[in-house]
C-alpha cells in the first residue's frame, strides 16, 4: 500500500572537482504486506536506485566520481481519497487535456542549478 509520494530535489558536491548539481527525483513510500516499509526512486520516469546510497549517486559531469546526494527540498504529493479534496471526472472520451499525451517532458534536472561554489560545504558521504 502506498503511503507517501513525493518529489525530493537532492544536491550533489563532487568531493574531487567540488561541482555542484541537483536534481529532482520521485519518491514512493509504501509498507508491504509484512509490514516493512520501501522507497522506490525515479527519475525522468524511470526508476533509479536511491541517490542517498553511492550505487545510485549520478556521475558528476566532470570527472565522473560518484558522491551521494544530500536532501535540499521536498514537495509530498497529496495521496488520492483525501476528505473534502475537489476532484474533476475525466471525460470517458478521452478528449480532456488532450496535449498532454504530446507535451515535452519535465526534467528531473530541468531546473536551475546551484551556482559554482555557492555553498562551499564538504560532502557528508563518499562514494
Amino acid at each position: 500500500m502506498i503511503t507517501e509520494l513525493a518529489v525530493e530535489r537532492v544536491e550533489f558536491t563532487c568531493g574531487s572537482c567540488w561541482h555542484s548539481w541537483s536534481v529532482d527525483y520521485d519518491v514512493q513510500r509504501s509498507v508491504d504486506d509484512r509490514g516493512d516499509e520501501w522507497e522506490y526512486f525515479h527519475r525522468d520516469n524511470t526508476a533509479v536506485p536511491s541517490p542517498y546510497t553511492p550505487q545510485g549517486a549520478p556521475p558528476c559531469e566532470h570527472c565522473g566520481r560518484r558522491w551521494v546526494g544530500r536532501l535540499v527540498a521536498r514537495r509530498p504529493v497529496p495521496l488520492p481519497g483525501a476528505a473534502g479534496a475537489p476532484r474533476s471526472r475525466v471525460p470517458a472520451e478521452g478528449a480532456h487535456r488532450p496535449e498532454r499525451h504530446t507535451v515535452p517532458l519535465l526534467e528531473a534536472g530541468g531546473h536551475p542549478q546551484p551556482a559554482a561554489g555557492a555553498r562551499g560545504h564538504r560532502p557528508s558521504a563518499r562514494g
